[in-house]
């Protein structure tokens, strides 16, 4: 026989009144969601030049890095991509074989892999930063006069907070490099 307590709905939990930050306990899925299908966007672009030779997103986020720092030790790839070192090896191993990145001897150390675009590599990479530039100048362009510092900021504020101040100082770095090196 059923215990008499458990046929017995149990009394409502008392509403208490909405707080001022009630918002803030709320789970975020609508941006969760929105995150996955801006993402699939953003690398759409890409994924159609990269499939037909073969290639993933791995590749593009390689050319990528290799393109904006050029000469970067291959451990200071792994530390930005965060994948494994054999997952690298296999994508670097392609890229250089089908001639879009050159790996070379470090000259202080020439067990060290320094990493660099080829032309073929740099045209890629522009290819991207051209398609995915003009999708975020449009979103940008969107979101107001002041959208394009406040996307920055939040962008920024996603980044673990230990790994903020080394990722400005990567895309500053790379910024300046860019804008010293001539067209």
């Amino acid at each position: 026989m059923a215990d008499i307590n458990s046929l017995v709905e149990p009394a409502p939990a008392p509403v208490s009144p909405p707080r001022e930050d009630a918002a803030a306990d709320l789970p975020l899925v609508d941006f969760i969601e929105l995150f996955f299908f801006a993402y699939r966007d953003f690398v759409a672009d890409p994924d159609e030049i990269l499939a037909p030779i073969g290639f993933g997103r791995a590749h593009h986020r390689v050319v990528h890095f290799v393109n904006r720092h050029p000469g970067m030790r291959v451990t200071d790839l792994l530390d930005i991509l965060r994948i494994t070192k054999q997952s690298l090896g296999r994508v670097l191993r392609e890229l250089v074989d089908e001639g879009f990145v050159e790996s070379r001897a470090g000259a202080a150390d020439r067990r060290q892999r320094l990493l660099f675009p080829t032309a073929k590599g740099e045209m890629l990479a522009r290819q991207f930063v051209g398609l995915q530039s003009r999708r975020i100048a449009g979103a940008l362009e969107a979101s107001g006069p002041a959208g394009r510092e406040a996307v920055r900021r939040f962008l920024l504020a996603m980044i673990d907070k230990e790994d903020r101040g080394s990722v400005e100082r990567l895309i500053e770095r790379a910024d300046r490099a860019a804008r010293a090196r001539p067209d």
